[in-house]
């Protein structure tokens, strides 16, 4: 247990790339079995070899081409008086703004044994990677565009908060966070107006996701 909590605090200090192996990991420590300890053995054979990995945080402005997320017209849709929460109390915005990106994906029934996905997604400020994360879906996905979508609407809910806090220390947020995935079926029902969906399992985050696009907060 306590060489996983080991990787766990590298994985907090910058090495983004045993992420998920150290999640996969920290699931089996309430009953490990000495094959978890072999490939916990392998974790820092490989971390040896790969001692002088670097994470650059680069504050420079990030390429994106904005003409990928042009912003619809959702007044005609449910989500016509969507608004972004601001802090009542927050102080005034000085300096200038940034723009936030994030990266989601999952995998779809990954675990073998129980079938359930796997989220994962990582945020940047400008080009400067800030957080990132790979955790087991709560709720096994009969599809990848389920998983993909659950991955979606908790990408989105750390983006909410981190535009929230961002405000309150004083930081301008004058610009949307743009995602982006790989699956173009959420990537359209997330964005599009005309959207909809039937599916009752992916309606909550379906429409977590879309009220978030129709109040500006993400693209």
């Amino acid at each position: 247990m306590s060489l996983i909590g080991v990787l766990r605090w590298i994985v907090e200090l910058g090495r983004v790339d045993i992420n998920t192996e150290a999640s996969i990991l920290a699931s089996c420590m309430a009953l490990p079995r000495q094959g978890h300890l072999n490939q916990v053995y392998n974790i820092f054979s490989y971390l040896r070899q790969k001692h002088n990995a670097e994470m650059v945080f680069d504050p420079t402005e990030p390429d994106i081409d904005e003409t990928k997320f042009e912003r619809e017209d959702w007044s005609h849709s449910v989500y016509a008086d969507a608004k972004e929460t601001l802090p009542p109390n927050a102080p005034q915005s000085r300096g200038f703004g940034f723009k936030i990106s994030a990266y989601v994906d999952s995998d779809h029934a990954g675990n073998e044994k129980t079938r359930r996905s796997r989220t994962g997604f990582i945020i940047f400020l400008n080009n400067a990677p800030i957080y990132w994360t790979s955790k087991k879906q709560g709720s096994i996905m009969t599809s990848s565009f389920g998983s993909e979508f659950i991955a979606m609407k908790e990408c989105c809910e750390y983006l909410r908060g981190l535009r929230y806090k961002l405000r309150m220390m004083g930081i301008p947020c004058e610009f949307p966070s743009y995602i982006f995935g790989d699956n173009q079926s959420v990537l359209v029902n997330s964005s599009v107006p005309t959207s909809v969906l039937k599916k009752k399992s992916c309606s909550i985050a379906y429409h977590f996701v879309r009220e978030g696009v129709a109040a500006d907060e993400w693209r």
